[in-house]
């Protein structure tokens, strides 16, 4: 190989300087949204605070398209660079930039169109109607630029520029973070001003993304000229893309069937959980960004035939993610109650939210293992195993535990689902592991 992008000599802390970028990114992220809801209860309207609950599955839809061209891209990439195929990379880099921006346009129009039936199906009610349609009304405008935020942010870490990557994402944070309570308060836009807040957030996250591709990358492009693929590339990119995006669709459709159980018992159940996601985020981000940020070096690794230090790499990974869910796991449940009072004071809310919050975070650690796997067979171009994860913690396996659980259990089975559905998940995980790896000869299990 003429040029090596990433040490494979010194792998662990390579990982690290990739990872942490990206955990990094994912705190601000967490704070900005946080913040967020915090801006947002800090109205003292439980019914916005549910109505703009409501909404999550909106921007997590956004997320998943952008994730078919970000995810599924960078997988590739990953692999091309390790393969010294630079050309390919610019090809494709400018393909799931293009395509990106032609997606949000085409989604923001039936999203503004069918607005009114969308709100029903989100779970609104006539109290929440009105802050739902004016939060919602804004991210379907801003979709394009929301979109576009995932694909350079994802690419650039393949070349090894994780720190820039977390600049650009960080300071779109940040900025959301300032104009929050500007719009919200200040402005008395309410649901309105946090969604143009996150909406011009991301803009400038896209713009400066956009400048250091410009002018600092070796390989990425978006040029016109290059907007092309070949040899069955556009399905490389699907297979793990819409695997990836899988995983943000399931996770909207689950939360809007959680939205919609909780419906029947007040719209502050829905509030508490709209909190407790919230606050989850914490230990969920964190693990996403260990995980995901090995991805690059994960298939770099796999591209290069390097099979043996992949493994090595992975064992320390699994390690290092376990032992830290568990102690950020055991911290949330002992500050479970404070945690809810600092965002709303209503002591129904805290009360409900407090025993969410414990129930939710429990089997972090199981989540953890379920993460880091499915981003190994996204790095590696394995779709299929990839697909099948992407459709059990938060998808179909969880739905099924929810139905059946809630079925004998009501309340009860509703707090316990997410757990159960975690353990069995990493048990799913951990058996297509062995059983795919083992089929290449025991390259990487063993």
């Amino acid at each position: 190989m003429n040029d090596r992008v990433f040490d494979t000599d010194r792998l662990v802390p390579v990982y690290f300087r990739q990872a942490l970028p990206v955990v990094l990114n994912m705190v601000v992220t967490l704070i900005y949204n946080l913040a967020d809801t915090w801006f947002v209860a800090r109205t003292g309207n439980a019914l916005l605070v549910a109505g703009v609950s409501l909404c999550a599955p909106v921007f997590t839809m956004l997320m998943a398209f952008g994730n078919i061209y970000g995810q599924g891209g960078s997988s590739l990439i990953s692999r091309l660079l390790g393969a010294d195929d630079r050309p390919s990379v610019r090809r494709v880099s400018s393909f799931s930039f293009w395509l990106a921006i032609a997606t949000g346009v085409v989604l923001a129009v039936p999203m503004l169109i069918f607005r009114s039936p969308m709100l029903r199906v989100l779970g609104s009610s006539p109290d929440t109607l009105k802050y739902a349609g004016e939060y919602y009304t804004w991210l379907a405008i801003g979709a394009p630029l929301i979109i576009l935020s995932f694909i350079h942010s994802n690419l650039l870490r393949c070349e090894g520029m994780a720190t820039q990557s977390m600049f650009c994402t960080v300071s779109g944070s940040v900025l959301n973070i300032i104009l929050d309570p500007i719009f919200i308060s200040v402005l008395g836009l309410g649901a309105a001003g946090a969604a143009i807040a996150t909406v011009l957030g991301y803009t400038l996250s896209d713009i400066l993304c956009l400048l250091i591709v410009l002018k600092k990358s070796r390989s990425l492009s978006v040029k016109t000229s290059d907007c092309r693929l070949k040899n069955g590339e556009l399905g490389q990119i699907l297979a793990v893309g819409i695997t990836a995006a899988v995983t943000n669709l399931a996770t909207s459709v689950c939360v809007v069937t959680i939205n919609q159980f909780l419906s029947s018992y007040g719209d502050e159940k829905i509030a508490a959980m709209g909190i407790v996601s919230k606050i989850s985020m914490i230990v969920q981000l964190i693990l996403v960004g260990f995980s995901f940020g090995g991805v690059p070096v994960f298939g770099y690794l796999y591209g290069a035939g390097m099979r043996d230090k992949l493994r090595s790499l992975l064992k320390f990974v699994m390690t290092f993610l376990c032992g830290l869910a568990l102690a950020m796991t055991l911290v949330i449940i002992a500050a479970s109650s404070p945690l809810m009072r600092f965002f709303i004071d209503d002591a129904g809310i805290i009360s409900d939210g407090t025993v969410m919050l414990r129930w939710q975070i429990s089997c972090s650690a199981f989540g953890g293992v379920v993460l880091l796997l499915t981003c190994l067979f996204q790095a590696t171009g394995k779709a299929l195993p990839a697909l099948i994860l992407s459709l059990s913690r938060q998808g179909l396996l969880f739905l099924a535990v929810l139905w059946l659980a809630t079925t004998l259990l009501g309340y009860t089975g509703f707090l316990a689902a997410q757990p159960a559905a975690d353990v069995l998940s990493a048990a799913l995980a951990l058996f297509l592991y062995f059983r795919q790896f083992g089929r290449e000869g025991r390259a990487v299990s063993g």
